[in-house]
């Protein structure tokens, strides 16, 4: 009876691949000008994030994380791509991807993924023939609204216009987990883009959300009510998850596009969207995987949105495409996986002199909608092209190259776009970027400002050249 007992398990043990053995699922959530103090683990006093604290105490929190940019569509260029935004031209608020660079999508579609988008896109069309829709950028399955949307969004189904009914983030979350639930069924692992609308202007909360900040004034009880709606979605999604049964091998990843709002908090650091100081860029970011990551580990390894591409291709086993441009992202899997990792390859930001394109999502989708009520569905305009030649001994606007704990500014003179002036902080003394290091003793870092200044304007030059289309000859 023993050795049948025994025969039985070896068998079935034989038929049951370890969990972490599994190809992992990944699941990309982000939100639209959360700062770095938006949330009540980083300290805020009112704001509610219970399920964004429970991922802090249980996950993987990440205490100096950085979005590539410091607004939302180059950002999420660089989730999709592991490279600066610059890189591909997506300069500001509304430029594209280009089609010729290779998704995050598109490798894991390769690689036998299922791949499905849901929320907010804001780097391409969401018409069906867009050259940069998530369609024609590896997405089997896309919910997608062109830009931020507020409660009973649009959405382009696959390029087909539909209307939703309910409080934005819950709807998206709603989506995308009825997806997942198809998919699961099935034997494919997958990737969801889950990017949410909220707490961009305009702030309309829900009464249900709203009412929990009755003591405060009307906007910030908006403000406040988006972000805990949003917070309850993420919770959607996770307990639909371990209903589903595939909790345990799921990465679940959720970072800001941004800093934040001036409504919002940046939780002390400098400045807030739009600026390369800490304010702008250092955003929230935890991670769950019950699989690898079993308790609570907080790291402070520098990491930014560019580093997700790589490290899900690692986490997935698929080796970088033979035609893959250069990456400004490496890959984080070691420290997913609870081994020791310094980040060696600095980090470069870069806010090039380009205007942002307006994008209205509403008017968008319902422009499209009636085109295809009327059965007279325009083209999609181009998108993503190769612009001018951008010359590589200018390198305009305000960058910055963050190596270790150290971070150096180059910024512009006012009214000279041919000068810099340069600021050094320490980012562990000085979080908050208020003593420059470079005015006490410059003897004392010359060695190290010289390096880290050539490191910068090397990097901003191989910027250049792939603006200029190089890395796709």
């Amino acid at each position: 009876m023993n050795r049948l007992f025994i025969l039985l398990f070896i068998a079935v043990a034989a038929l049951v691949r370890p969990l972490a053995e599994e190809r992992p699922n990944f699941i990309l959530c982000m939100a639209d000008d959360q700062g770095w103090g938006d949330t009540g683990y980083n300290g805020h006093p009112l704001l509610k994030t219970p399920v964004m604290d429970e991922m802090a105490r249980n996950g993987l929190r990440f205490d100096r994380f950085y979005a590539a940019a410091a607004v939302c569509s180059p950002t999420r260029g660089s989730v999709m791509t592991g490279r600066h935004p610059n890189r591909f031209g997506c300069f500001a608020w509304g430029h594209t991807l280009r089609p010729q660079e290779i998704t995050i999508a598109e490798a894991l579609k390769k690689a036998g993924y299922a791949t499905g988008h849901f929320g907010k896109w804001h780097i391409g069309s969401v018409r069906a023939d867009g050259a940069a829709s998530p369609g024609n950028s590896g997405f089997d399955e896309w919910f997608s609204s062109p830009n931020f949307y507020e409660n009973n969004p649009l959405f382009s189904h696959n390029g087909k216009v539909i209307e939703t009914k309910g409080e934005s983030s819950d709807v998206t979350a709603g989506l995308a987990m009825d997806w997942i639930g198809k998919v699961a069924k099935g034997k494919k692992p997958f990737l969801a883009v889950v990017w949410f609308g909220n707490p961009h202007s305009p702030h309309v909360a829900v009464d249900k959300f709203k009412k929990m900040y009755s003591d405060q004034p009307d906007g910030v009880a908006h403000f406040f009510g988006e972000i805990t709606a949003m917070d309850a979605a993420l919770g959607k999604m996770r307990s639909g998850l371990r209903k589903l049964g595939i909790a345990g091998n799921t990465v679940l990843w959720y970072c800001s596009d941004n800093g934040s709002l001036p409504k919002g908090s940046s939780g002390g650091l400098r400045a807030r969207k739009g600026s390369l100081y800490e304010g702008g860029i250092r955003v929230p970011a935890v991670l769950e995987w019950p699989a690898w990551v079993k308790a609570n580990r907080i790291t402070d390894i520098n990491a930014n949105t560019s580093d997700i591409y790589p490290t899900l291709l690692e986490l997935a086993g698929v080796a970088l495409p033979k035609n893959q441009p250069r990456l400004d992202g490496i890959s984080l899997a070691p420290l997913l996986r609870g081994e020791k990792q310094v980040r060696k390859q600095p980090m470069g930001f870069w806010t090039y002199h380009n205007r942002g394109y307006g994008r209205h999502a509403r008017r968008m989708l319902e422009a499209l909608r009636q085109e295809q009520l009327d059965g007279n569905q325009q083209p999609a305009a181009p998108e993503g092209q190769i612009g001018h030649f951008h010359p590589a001994d200018n390198l305009p606007g305000h960058s910055a190259w963050i190596e270790g704990d150290y971070k150096l500014h180059r910024i512009p003179v006012k009214k000279n776009a041919t000068q810099f002036n340069y600021e050094l902080y320490h980012l562990v003394n000085d979080p908050k970027e208020s003593n420059n290091l470079l005015n006490e003793d410059k003897s004392r870092l010359a060695k190290r400002f010289g390096r880290m200044k050539a490191e910068l304007v090397t990097w901003q030059q191989s910027v250049i050249n792939s603006l200029n289309g190089r890395d796709y000859r």
